[in-house]
């Protein structure tokens, strides 16, 4: 038995339930309360009211006499099963005098219980069970805030499911780079479109680390897009890649069809790969082992058309229409797919919309297959080339003598291993003391300081440059995992020039050093 576990319509829950010793008792009761704007609903029988109970109550006003033999008893386990929240007022109008055997039985069982002795002063039924009331709608407050609280909380397991899921993906092609990289000896030129799939692959988990680190912004569907011209065929090489293993392990036949030239399009490269990823993921899952899988980019009225289409278990026409809300999952595959959280066609639809594009389902059917088409903007020119990228960081990088500062060696010398290819010079220190003198015989243009080092942060470093005699003009960008505004506050009063986070993304730090230059800070 359950009492109003979830929300009963309005008209049934500040409703009052009466349960009286006489019909009289009844009517009068009702025109009185009437009067003073309180809705009442008569219950002929104790049994009813429980009954009426459940559909939705803001108070229940019961004679003594309806209590007498196993009526109290009754009440009392109707009541006790009440959700967490709630807490039903109970009023009994009792005889005059000595107290009896139902009600201490009524108040043994039930909490919230008050004894109105008759005769009763109209004025004094119609406060007790004003204030009732008014006690009922707090509850129904309370009541929201927990159901608000535990969706918040659903809502952030679905983000960190979802997270892990997509941090998975990742990990296949870097696993498989790795083991090719450290099995075999490659030439350079052999070696590099691996280094270039790991690159890729740890930007994407990056990203992902950081939507983590503003998990409040994701779970309210607050994410921001870093938008930059696409070629798409790059955009769903990307996707097949990280979709590979799940093809692979489905032995099914995936054929990509695009154009020799590529489509420009706007768009955030991370999130629209992983866009298409999710979309051949769910065609591998979905499709019985040995299928087929056709990707096809095409032009279509100003817009670049992403069609994946697969030869698996289909969907029913009455889904194709709820596909893409939250939890949806057509009935009967989630076997086929491992589980699956039901979300990931959402998240596809609405990162699409985000870069002002549609997408749909169809299907002929149960076991006929399915296609997805993205259509997204095409750019009205086309891709800007973009191979002086490299020549411009190196002569950025080479008007510099950089000084790095972590006190985590591999992180602090990669760095400088990395600005040395781009043509700086460099020096290296593991601690703010160590810093400062290194500093006075380098001489550095250009400090690159971690924040969170023990000892001497990296803003008391900061601050310490600012006010020696020699190097307060050098310019200092701040290199670190905080990222939050409050650290970002924080890092600029220190006098820092530049915030970057890790891991440092090339075109951001050269973009920092060419502002420095223009200002001539460095």
């Amino acid at each position: 038995m359950t009492v109003a576990t979830t929300a009963a319509p309005d008209d049934l829950q500040l409703r009052v339930l009466l349960r009286t010793a006489t019909t009289k008792d009844a009517v009068m009761s009702t025109a009185v309360l009437a009067r003073s704007g309180i809705e009442t609903q008569v219950c002929a029988s104790l049994h009813e009211l429980v009954h009426e109970m459940r559909q939705g109550a803001g108070a229940l006003l019961v004679s003594e006499e309806m209590l007498s033999g196993s009526g109290a008893a009754e009440l009392a386990d109707a009541v006790s099963v009440q959700p967490p929240w709630s807490d039903l007022p109970v009023l009994i109008l009792a005889r005059q005098g000595a107290d009896s055997r139902a009600i201490a039985t009524a108040m043994e069982g039930m909490a919230n219980v008050t004894v109105l002795e008759r005769p009763i002063r109209v004025a004094s039924l119609v406060s007790a069970l004003r204030s009732a009331l008014r006690a009922r709608r707090r509850q129904y407050e309370l009541r929201k805030i927990l159901e608000d609280l535990s969706e918040a909380d659903k809502r952030k397991t679905e983000f960190l499911a979802t997270l892990a899921h997509e941090l998975r993906n990742p990990m296949a092609p870097l696993s498989t780079a790795l083991a090719i990289l450290t099995r075999k000896t490659l030439t350079p030129e052999a070696a590099l479109p691996y280094y270039q799939l790991m690159g890729r692959q740890v930007e994407h988990m990056v990203r992902l680390v950081n939507d983590l680190m503003e998990v409040s912004r994701i779970t309210r569907g607050k994410i921001e897009l870093q938008l930059g011209e696409l070629a798409l065929n790059e955009v769903i090489r990307g996707a097949v890649e990280l979709s590979r293993p799940l093809v692979d392990a489905g032995r099914h036949t995936l054929a990509v069809h695009v154009p020799e030239v590529s489509e420009a399009v706007e768009g955030d490269s991370v999130r629209l790969t992983q866009v298409f990823s999710n979309l051949l993921n769910n065609a591998a899952k979905y499709t019985p082992e040995g299928g087929r899988i056709d990707v096809f980019v095409e032009r279509d009225d100003g817009h670049a058309v992403v069609r994946i289409r697969d030869s698996g278990t289909g969907i029913p026409a009455d889904m194709l229409g709820a596909i893409f809300d939250m939890f949806v999952q057509v009935s009967g595959t989630a076997r086929a797919a491992q589980g699956g959280l039901g979300i990931g066609l959402t998240l596809v639809k609405s990162l699409v919309e985000l870069h002002g594009g549609t997408i749909k389902a169809a299907s002929e059917g149960s076991n006929r297959g399915s296609e997805f088409t993205v259509r997204l903007p095409l750019l009205d020119h086309g891709l800007r080339a973009d191979a002086h990228t490299r020549t411009s960081q190196e002569t950025i990088a080479a008007r510099h003598r950089i000084l790095v500062v972590d006190d985590n060696r591999d992180a602090a010398e990669s760095l400088a291993a990395l600005l040395d290819l781009l043509g700086a010079q460099t020096a290296v220190a593991f601690s703010g003391a160590d810093a400062l003198n290194k500093a006075e015989a380098f001489q550095p243009s250009l400090g690159i300081l971690d924040i969170g080092m023990p000892g001497m942060d990296g803003c008391e470093l900061a601050r310490r440059f600012r006010a020696h005699p020699k190097l307060y003009g050098m310019g200092l960008i701040a290199l670190t995992g905080w990222g939050q505004p409050d650290d970002r506050l924080r890092i600029a009063r220190a006098g820092f020039d530049h915030h970057l986070l890790k891991p440092v993304d090339l075109d951001e730090l050269s973009a920092a050093l060419q502002k420095l230059a223009q200002r001539g800070l460095a």
